[in-house]
């Protein structure tokens, strides 16, 4: 399943174990992530878009520590599944 929208950019040729597919939206300051352990799809909004800048310009990041650091401990996120 691809979770690609318009203005998203698609993140899933990074390797994880945990992630199955993630896209992040610049303009929107958001991101979408689907688990390999579940089939819901999670969307987070008010994401920093600093952040979102330095995932897509840094390609060898790792997926996990950006979701942890930026998504799942951000205090400003909110998240609906």
């Amino acid at each position: 399943m691809t979770l690609s929208t318009s203005m998203s950019i698609p993140a899933n040729l990074r390797f994880n174990s945990s992630c199955a597919d993630i896209c992040v939206n610049f303009k929107r300051g958001s991101a979408t992530v689907m688990y390999k352990n579940s089939n819901k799809v999670y969307r987070y909004f008010n994401v920093s878009r600093r952040a979102i800048l330095n995932f897509i310009m840094q390609p060898n990041m790792s997926v996990g520590f950006w979701i942890n650091q930026n998504l799942l401990n951000a205090k400003r996120v909110e998240c609906f599944s």
